[in-house]
């Protein structure tokens, strides 16, 4: 009887052991289908930017601000919620035509070579400094679900040849394309991590685009089932004023406007950072005019974590119906009070606008 008794005692032990693992498994372990936004870093770009033209040592620095994105958890999504710095959102929000974490941030990458491309040449424009476009292929920024395609490519592959004709344009793939049919197969020769690499890929077909009109697949358009873009590099007619941008693994548009700003700062007569540490976010395009992004007020915290004296923001968006769609700089203004922030919350619409307030500034005195 005593020994029926301890056996079922030591089961019960066994039990609750079981159960404790499976839920310390499911609170810290078991991922959600959520993404958790946080403040990333601030990070200098002078070591990212290289230009053989060297005239001074600037005194200040100029820094692009990041946003964290990592999976959740239970207990990661209960810590966002208790953390007033801390965001949580749905990964349908993010993840395009089924593409993974890892393809996301593949993505993110691709996007930020074209954002490089609109820094240097807005900073060029600006200079008046001569320069050219090469068109050097048509980069893989997402392969959709249930394609051929997506056993073969990836987001970041640079397509560089269909079949013996070099492509250098997503225009000069899509005539290759032309006049072949779902179950067609073309060779494409595609750069991946500095390497060639020659597959023969079969064509789907592709889903109606918005308004046009359905009809049998056999007649319907096909194709790789691929997102593309155009990859371009700034060619500066002088050598020694050529700009070349190593950012490694960071990713996203968002960049463009502390990249263009430290390329004037370097192709420029004087320092325009006159001693302080500027922080900052925003799209640009070829002409200097600075877009919108997401995540602002968790890279308001990482320019305030990093010490940074002035931050650059795009300004708030209002459509034409007079509603706010797009409140960067109030966002950003918010997030600073919230934390106490001591920063100057600078908002702009063109790099016009952030280089006249740079010329209005004092030089910063030592221990300011």
């Amino acid at each position: 009887m005593g020994e029926a008794k301890h056996l079922r005692s030591a089961s019960r032990i066994v039990f609750s052991v079981f159960i404790a693992i499976i839920a310390v498994y499911a609170v810290y372990f078991l991922p959600l289908p959520l993404f958790i936004f946080k403040p990333g870093t601030a990070e200098n770009v002078r070591p990212m930017v290289q230009i053989e033209e060297f005239r001074y040592e600037d005194k200040g620095e100029f820094m692009l601000t990041t946003v964290s994105v990592s999976g959740a958890t239970l207990f990661g999504y209960l810590k966002a919620m208790l953390n007033g710095l801390e965001e949580v959102r749905l990964q349908s929000e993010l993840l395009q035509g089924g593409e993974t974490i890892d393809e996301y941030s593949q993505r993110q990458e691709a996007v930020m070579l074209s954002s490089q491309a609109n820094a240097i040449q807005a900073a060029y424009k600006k200079l008046g400094i001569p320069y050219e476009i090469s068109r050097d292929g048509v980069m893989v920024v997402q392969v959709h679900e249930g394609v051929p395609a997506r056993g073969v490519l990836r987001p970041g592959d640079v397509i560089v040849k269909a079949g013996d004709k070099p492509v250098r344009t997503t225009e000069e793939l899509q005539e290759e394309l032309q006049g072949k049919r779902a179950g067609d197969a073309i060779s494409l020769t595609f750069r991946r991590d500095g390497t060639d690499h020659t597959a023969e890929i079969e064509l789907a077909v592709l889903p109606l685009a918005s308004g046009e009109p359905g009809g049998n697949a056999p007649e319907r358009r096909a194709g790789l089932g691929i997102v593309s873009a155009n990859v371009q590099s700034v060619k500066a007619s002088s050598p020694d004023k050529q700009v070349h941008i190593q950012a490694g693994e960071i990713g996203g548009p968002s960049a463009g406007l502390m990249f263009a700003l430290e390329i004037y700062n370097r192709l420029s007569p004087h320092d325009i950072s006159k001693g302080y540490k500027i922080a900052g976010t925003g799209m640009i395009d070829t002409d200097g005019n600075v877009g919108q992004i997401g995540g602002i007020q968790h890279k308001v915290v990482a320019a305030d974590r990093a010490g940074a004296d002035i931050f650059f923001s795009p300004k708030d968006y209002t459509s034409p119906d007079g509603k706010l769609k797009a409140p960067n700089y109030s966002d950003a203004l918010a997030r600073a009070k919230q934390i106490g922030s001591r920063m100057s919350i600078v908002p702009v619409g063109t790099i016009d606008e952030a280089l006249q307030y740079l010329a209005g500034l004092d030089p910063k005195q030592p221990g300011s």
